[in-house]
């Protein structure tokens, strides 16, 4: 297999997408060996891309709709949607490194390039301020989820940070607001076992050994909604949204659970009341005991 012989620059914080083709395929050109490939993209998208100069072969240039097909190298393309909404909210870097950036992200803002976003992604956004097409998110946090996320700058030191997660040595505090239930007794541990739910991007719980754990604690609350303290121990998606809901507590302005509401995507208004609001760990190079807090804060409704 021969290698791809350049690393295409950024464009507009958008680092391209590489794909190898095989030396066997019964495409005559490159336009149908990726419209077959990629079925989920209609061909008049990959048709703008090639027309724009998006799609580069392994030397760095722009190819057409009639280049040939020719196995056994790779290809890079970029992603670009004509018409994307614009996310009003700006992140904040609140500590960098030669090694991390720790990011205070917005509401709406999601991480990384996706479905209808590419250019209005706290990634493509970070990439482009720095110039940096080396960036990568170490953990997920929501499209709907506001606070802090941590970015790696190097791959050679990417992998300590990605173990801190899977050896849960890296400690995450949410802020959410949620109806206030007085029969509970705070704080307490919730566990349950979860999996893939209906439609595919929900989660669900149901009967079996548990697989997510979430510490529970109550802040302050008056007669209807209450602040709550959320830490997960486990990292399943969706977590906190998922206990807090079986719990008869959904989160105010969920939109997913207890059920999916469809909103407009330029709908900016009335944000899932779920923070990540702190988080500490020991760094494996430095050893030194970083403790981060989100600016943003989620207030108790008066009704």
């Amino acid at each position: 297999m021969l290698q791809s012989t350049i690393i295409p620059p950024m464009r507009e914080g958008v680092s391209a997408s590489t794909v190898f083709l095989p030396k066997d395929s019964p495409h005559q050109t490159i336009f149908e060996f990726l419209s077959g490939q990629f079925s989920h993209v209609q061909e008049q998208e990959w048709k703008q891309r090639f027309d724009d100069g998006l799609v580069i072969n392994q030397h760095g240039e722009s190819i057409d709709i009639l280049s040939p097909y020719v196995g056994d190298q790779h290809i890079h393309y970029y992603r670009h949607l004509a018409h994307e909404t614009e996310v009003p909210f700006a992140h904040q870097i609140i500590f960098e490194n030669e090694h991390l950036i720790v990011v205070d992200k917005p509401h709406f803002l999601t991480v990384s390039p996706t479905g209808q976003y590419v250019q209005q992604t706290l990634l493509t956004r970070l990439k482009k301020a720095t110039a940096n097409p080396l960036l990568s998110p170490i953990h997920r946090l929501d499209r709907e989820t506001a606070g802090l996320i941590l970015f790696s700058k190097q791959v050679e030191s990417r992998h300590l940070y990605q173990q801190l997660f899977v050896k849960k040595e890296i400690y995450k505090t949410y802020h959410a607001i949620a109806p206030f239930l007085c029969r509970l007794n705070f704080p307490f541990r919730f566990s349950a076992c979860m999996q893939k739910g209906e439609p595919f991007y929900r989660m669900k719980i149901v009967e079996g050994e548990s697989n997510s754990v979430t510490d529970i604690a109550l802040l302050e609350h008056n007669q209807n909604w209450a602040k709550y303290q959320l830490k997960p121990i486990t990292g399943k998606q969706h977590q906190l949204r998922v206990h807090m809901n079986a719990l008869g507590m959904p989160l105010k302005n969920d939109r997913l659970y207890p059920e999916v509401q469809h909103l407009e995507m330029e709908d900016f208004s009335n944000p899932l009341q779920l923070l990540a609001k702190k988080i500490d760990f020991i760094d494996p190079l430095t050893q030194q005991h970083f403790y981060f807090c989100s600016g943003y804060d989620l207030l108790l409704p008066e009704h």
